[in-house]
């Protein structure tokens, strides 16, 4: 990663941040006022600096859209470490924010992470115009002696720049290293070998009656199967872990605020985030990690015993899905793209979609540029010489179409038809697209289409199609080969 990082030693910091719902997120950071070099000389030696559990470190994170600030709230024991135990510092640049861990006695980098949020998300969101906290967690091997926690989050140039540090001594009083004492069910789906070789994925359900767990674990195995159908998934099978564990409800379903339907459940997710209907998520993160604790894990799914097409994905936090609407299998792929890679939605026909100034800095996710050109492109090694830049498509027609279907599907959301309905809308949709790109030239091609991101033009996508852009069941070369870097750094 870096020799060393500017800090500034202070309880809280300030942000201005300008953006919108699903929109490219901004930050803008004051400058350091106060230096301290963070020694970085690669992965250090597990054993010689943690114990083989996870230290989870919960915070509370307030703020406005114009601001955040930061509060510990516990740190306890979160079962045993998932992760690899050799590569300890991620290299992949990705996440809106990054934490890193850092002896504090000889300031050595010992682990780091990038991830993005639920705050992060709703800060960008009408509702950030009122002050909002969010619980949040980070999770990381138990360390011997006492460490320094340095936050940090992508300022306007997309740097990471610190934002919050405070230290933690694992001999403390208020630092809690008993295990949980857990009695959940836990059903293995797929087990390859050790935890720290592995990428664990757990399983959890919200919304499954005590009389549906049968049903839980045929949902769990199947929407794992869907997964694991997709590439690079199915050729990576091996190096995966799956389990689920079971959480049974006193009642069938969640909330869906949209509907007038409220349930109490015992993860808490909700459809109706930052008022959208189709966004599924929980803000009740104790809660999901005491119960995922009881297993190993890298990533979590949050399987939705609902009809209703829902889900989310948000990177190195957690999957939600629908496990019962007819594009489940879409649902669980296209938000783990979201949650293991940070991969943008390539869509832009959508009611979140928007025209943005000219683009100046390049974002951060792996799938999308604002700079088309041979020299910049972020996946120039996988355009063939013959493919022009940027490369022509068909958008005029495909766009017509799509805003098309968006204008109807709004108007059957609002009037809260039948799940049948919409499904049947989807699926007319992913056959108007077969026939538009069955004529395109560069069809199989790599190269800088435009149109990514819920921007209609200056964004670019790699491939006319993708899982990330439409409901077909297909990840372009360039998402592939983020996922699998993450794959490699998680099994190394």
């Amino acid at each position: 990663m870096k020799n060393f990082l500017l800090l500034v030693l202070v309880p809280v910091f300030a942000l201005s941040c300008t953006t919108k719902t699903e929109k490219k997120l901004r930050a803008v950071a004051e400058p350091a006022s106060q230096e301290i070099k963070v020694v970085n000389n690669g992965n250090v030696s597990f054993d010689s600096y943690f114990a083989d559990k996870t230290m989870r470190f919960d915070f509370f994170h307030s703020g406005t859209a114009k601001e955040e600030h930061f509060a510990k709230d516990q740190i306890v024991s979160d079962g045993i470490w998932s992760g690899s135990k050799v590569s300890l510092l991620d290299n992949l640049n990705l996440g809106l924010y990054f934490y890193e861990v850092v002896d504090k006695e000889s300031r050595i980098l010992l682990y780091s992470k990038g991830f993005a949020s639920v705050f992060g998300e709703w800060q960008t969101t009408p509702e950030a115009a009122s002050w909002g906290t969010f619980n949040e967690s980070l999770r990381f091997p138990w360390p011997k002696k006492a460490v320094s926690i340095i936050l940090m989050k992508r300022d306007t140039a997309n740097i990471f720049r610190m934002i919050w540090t405070t230290d933690v001594d694992p001999a403390s009083r208020q630092v809690n290293p008993a295990d949980l004492i857990h009695s959940n069910r836990v059903d293995i789906i797929a087990y390859n070998g050790p935890a720290d070789k592995k990428v664990d994925i757990v399983i959890l359900g919200d919304g499954y009656s005590k009389s549906e767990m049968e049903k839980f674990r045929k949902d769990a195995s199947r929407l794992s199967g869907y997964l694991m159908s997709a590439e690079p998934f199915k050729s990576r099978s091996r190096d995966f872990n799956i389990r689920a564990i079971e959480t049974p409800a006193e009642s069938t379903g969640v909330s869906k605020p949209h509907h007038g339907v409220f349930k109490r459940t015992p993860l808490s997710v909700h459809y109706s985030s930052f008022d959208s209907e189709r966004y599924a998520l929980t803000y009740d993160n104790q809660s999901v990690r005491n119960i995922a604790s009881q297993v190993p894990y890298d990533l979590m799914v949050i399987m939705i015993n609902e009809r209703t097409y829902g889900g989310g994905g948000i990177y190195n936090l957690y999957t939600t899905v629908s496990a019962d609407n007819k594009f489940a299998q879409y649902i669980m792929i296209h938000e783990m793209g979201h949650h293991i890679a940070g991969l943008a939605d390539e869509y832009y026909t959508s009611a979140v979609s928007y025209e943005a100034p000219k683009i100046t800095v390049e974002p951060w996710e792996p799938n999308v540029t604002a700079f088309p050109d041979r020299t910049n492109l972020k996946w120039k090694d996988l355009v063939e010489s013959s493919t022009p830049l940027p490369t022509p498509w068909n958008k005029d027609i495909f766009d017509k179409e799509g805003y098309a279907v968006q204008k109807v599907r709004d108007s059957l959301r609002k009037a809260m038809v039948p799940e049948t309905v919409m499904e049947d809308l989807f699926t007319r949709q992913m056959a108007g697209e077969d026939k538009l790109f069955s004529g395109e030239k560069y069809r199989d091609k790599v190269g800088a289409f435009e149109g990514a991101d819920y921007v209609t033009v200056g964004m670019y996508r790699s491939q006319i199609d993708c899982i990330m852009y439409t409901r077909h069941m297909v990840f372009c070369k360039v998402c592939r080969r983020a996922i699998e870097n993450v794959i490699d750094q998680l099994i190394q």
